[in-house]
């Protein structure tokens, strides 16, 4: 499976993105910056992509990350790995993917038990609306309300 049209930003969402202005306007973060990670058709290839973007965040010294996907499928397979990596280190990490009807992921972890769904079709499906399953100011706002808990909570 890849990205349909309703998974698709627009290039005004990416000048717009509500999870970056959300973040970055919040004066409680101190906002380190963004990863842009390819999706690798190998698995050695994902794994290995997973473990260098944690290792990045480690050496960030980041507290928390929010870790968003724009496909699903065999792109869930290096989400998952990436945020059990990440998990590992002991940084608290907060996911945003679509998920939708399939309301399950293909591989799983511990770590993956704070994902905010951006599905926004009543039927849970990917459609061929542009732009209706993306992430939106609420979803951005769930996911840093999450996300300061999380690391609230693994402060202790």
């Amino acid at each position: 499976m890849g990205i349909g049209p309703s998974t698709k930003e627009t290039t005004l969402h990416h000048f717009r993105d509500p999870l970056l202005n959300v973040v970055s306007g919040d004066e409680d973060i101190d906002l380190l910056g963004v990863i842009f990670v390819g999706t690798p058709q190998d698995n050695r290839d994902k794994h290995f992509v997973g473990q260098r973007t944690a290792a990045m965040i480690e050496m960030m010294r980041a507290d928390g990350v929010i870790i968003s996907v724009d496909g699903w499928g065999n792109s869930h397979v290096d989400y998952a790995n990436t945020i059990e990596e990440i998990g590992k280190r002991r940084i608290s990490v907060v996911g945003i993917s679509f998920i939708g009807k399939q309301a399950s992921f293909v591989v799983k972890n511990k770590y993956m038990d704070t994902i905010v769904d951006f599905n926004k079709s009543a039927k849970g499906i990917e459609t061929e609306v542009v732009g209706e399953n993306n992430v939106t100011l609420l979803d951005a706002k769930k996911a840093l309300a999450l996300l300061k808990l999380k690391m609230k909570r693994e402060d202790k």
